[in-house]
């Protein structure tokens, strides 16, 4: 069978790409622009991809080797739904869905168990340190993790497996494609607000995915915050601070909570000792963007909401504490229609924050009738707006990071966005000595 991904380039596509390469599937796939996934798929020998989306490119891999499976991301649809690609497929008759059809038939034709993880933060960790765990444990298991670690591929099918670890996506209502063996609730706070319209229909999203689910392990809060009636089929585990912090050695408040879920779901799937799980966990190398180091002092991580801030400033903050530096932040917003929802959010995020650089946000997928909120604005809802300027992508902010790490400062780059976004810059301008 032919796939071809469009959007094979995001973290959630690419993945999938190569599991489905794996299980044996002829992969083929293209991109609006060239990215460091586009080279990852290449060192996975899938090299049938194409920059740039057109009716005429596809129609000419067709004619050479006919497609049986168009899968194509969530932006696309929502960026342009007379997408020419899809126009394509369409009028030659051939399937189309997103993503999740195809993992749901794979998960089916290779009779999988799927662990699911989902959740508002804290999922692509959570999902991380699951694949670890089990690893550790020796396992067999496949897998998609949408983003890059030093233990494992984003996307892996094993052919003796038994489980599938799969971060469920709650954007344009992605998970409730899936019946899991197995779910986590890393945490629910309302996000993707031209998806769910209302607090209410996104806590009703999420109480659809636990009903479709065999098992879920969540947060007592969360259970709470859902509303969610007889506890059927779920575990509530209460946030023992003092226990957690004093068992699991992770840096970061946020980390060590989600380990802690991933070490008791572990336990309840496969029955190891809740000691050798605690050793494990405490050994996790974490994955790429998440308080990631570039060179000596500056970091990136994807923190893009005020609960990822928070859960990234408990680890930087940790982090700076133990060498006495002082703490300085530059914060790209991921998509200006989230900040209309979120700019009374944002608060004491910052707090603990010697200086903050705020960047114009990262835009994708916008309405282009919302004004896009300028940094100045954003910053003015802050609880003390004196430690944040405005600032860009330039020489200036170039130069001043410069300065902060001559100082001795740690530096830490936040932001979600993919090519173009922060991260792509200080890592174009920034780069380790050969």
């Amino acid at each position: 069978m032919h796939i071809y991904f469009s959007g094979i380039g995001g973290a959630g596509m690419s993945p999938l790409a190569i599991i489905a390469k794996q299980a044996g599937y002829l992969v083929s796939g293209s991109d609006k622009q060239n990215s460091s996934y586009i080279d990852y798929l290449h060192q996975h020998e899938i090299n049938d991809i194409h920059i740039g989306q057109s009716y005429d490119h596809i129609r000419k891999i067709h004619e050479k080797n006919p497609i049986d499976w168009f899968v194509y991301s969530s932006a696309i649809s929502i960026e342009n739904k007379n997408a020419p690609e899809l126009k394509f497929c369409a009028d030659q008759g051939i399937r189309i869905s997103k993503r999740d059809e195809l993992i749901g038939a794979i998960i089916k034709d290779k009779s999988l168990d799927l662990i699911a993880i989902a959740g508002t933060h804290g999922k692509t960790t959570t999902t991380a340190m699951v694949v670890w765990i089990l690893q550790g444990l020796g396992v067999p298991v496949s897998y998609l993790v949408p983003a890059k670690t030093t233990f494992a591929d984003m996307g892996h099918y094993e052919q003796n497996s038994k489980y599938f670890v799969y971060e469920c996506d709650e954007f344009d209502r992605n998970f409730l494609s899936f019946n899991p063996y197995f779910s986590i609730i890393s945490g629910v706070s309302w996000d993707h607000h031209e998806i769910y319209k209302t607090r209410e229909d996104y806590q009703e999203a999420f109480r659809e995915f636990i009903s479709q689910s065999n098992h879920t392990l969540m947060w007592q809060e969360d259970y709470d915050y859902l509303g969610i009636g007889a506890p059927i089929n779920i575990y509530a585990e209460d946030v023992n601070l003092s226990l957690i912090d004093d068992l699991i050695t992770l840096k970061g408040r946020y980390n060590r909570l989600d380990g802690w879920l991933s070490i008791t779901a572990a336990a309840k799937i496969t029955h190891a000792p809740l000691s050798r799980l605690i050793k494990l966990l405490n050994s996790f190398p974490g994955l790429q963007r998440r308080m990631e180091e570039i060179i000596p002092g500056l970091y990136s991580d994807y923190a893009h909401t005020p609960e990822k801030i928070r859960g990234a400033m408990s680890v930087a903050l940790e982090m700076a504490a133990e060498t006495g530096k002082r703490l300085v932040v530059i914060y790209e917003p991921l998509t200006n229609r989230r900040q209309h929802y979120m700019i009374d959010d944002y608060k004491d995020c910052f707090s603990g924050v010697s200086q903050l650089y705020w960047i114009p946000s990262y835009l994708a997928r916008e309405d282009p009738a919302q004004r896009v909120i300028p940094p100045d604005e954003l910053i003015s809802h802050l609880d003390d707006p004196s430690i944040a300027i405005p600032a860009r992508c330039d020489s200036r902010l170039k130069h001043r990071v410069l300065e902060h790490l001559q100082k001795g400062d740690m530096v830490v780059g936040m932001a979600g966005g993919g090519g173009g976004s922060l991260d792509d810059w200080l890592r174009h301008e920034f780069k380790p000595q050969p």
